[in-house]
């Protein structure tokens, strides 16, 4: 499996580090970061993280491997957006109560997880900082504060949440739906009694 630990030495997100510094009119015609990001998600989906590589992402746009370095400085830059690419399939949640978008947002995400088996363990490699996981987590903290938590409780509640979601959803043996469900309203449940407390 890919860490960002693998090669040893501390590395900056793609999200905190400045794009490549190369002259654009020297790189490679018909790419572009947003394709080949959503190449890499396709060939993570189909293959999994253990299979990826550079290679075989290039090989499959029709380029060298090397045409890939002028968009991305490491193939860890590459997984960190196909991540964030992955997290912007969320819909914000739409219903007017809290309850119902903490479930709407819970089985978003549980739904992203089953879909890209891959983005649970770069989720533990990665800091999750790309702009649709900032919106993911703001959508639930706008949540978290719809439930009248005081501010101690509500950020124990975010940490639940958040364990909740990654446990429950990221595990390679998931909870079947029903178990997710119950524990679901397990969690409201207690959010629910912490506010009227």
């Amino acid at each position: 499996m890919v860490t960002a630990a693998d090669s040893g030495e501390r590395r900056e997100s793609v999200w905190l580090a400045a794009a490549p510094a190369r002259r654009r009119s020297e790189a490679p015609s018909g790419l572009d970061r947003e394709r080949i990001t959503a190449a890499t998600v396709r060939l993570l989906d189909a293959e999994g993280l253990a299979r990826f590589s550079m290679r075989r992402l290039a090989a499959g746009l029709g380029v060298t491997a090397m045409s890939l370095y002028w968009y991305v400085d490491t193939k860890h830059d590459l997984l960190e957006l196909a991540l964030d690419s992955a997290l912007g399939e969320l819909v914000p949640p739409a219903d007017p109560g809290w309850p119902g978008r903490l479930r709407e947002l819970a089985r978003g995400y549980r739904r992203v997880l089953a879909d890209h088996p891959w983005v649970a363990p770069l989720t533990a490699a990665y800091p999750n900082i790309g702009p649709h996981a900032r919106a993911f987590d703001a959508d639930l903290q706008r949540l978290l504060d719809a439930t009248g938590l005081a501010d101690a409780a509500r950020t124990g509640a975010h940490l639940a949440v958040s364990q909740f979601l990654h446990g429950c959803g990221g595990t390679a043996r998931r909870a079947p739906e029903d178990d997710f469900c119950l524990a679901l309203d397990v969690l409201i449940a207690g959010i629910e009694a912490k506010a009227r407390g």
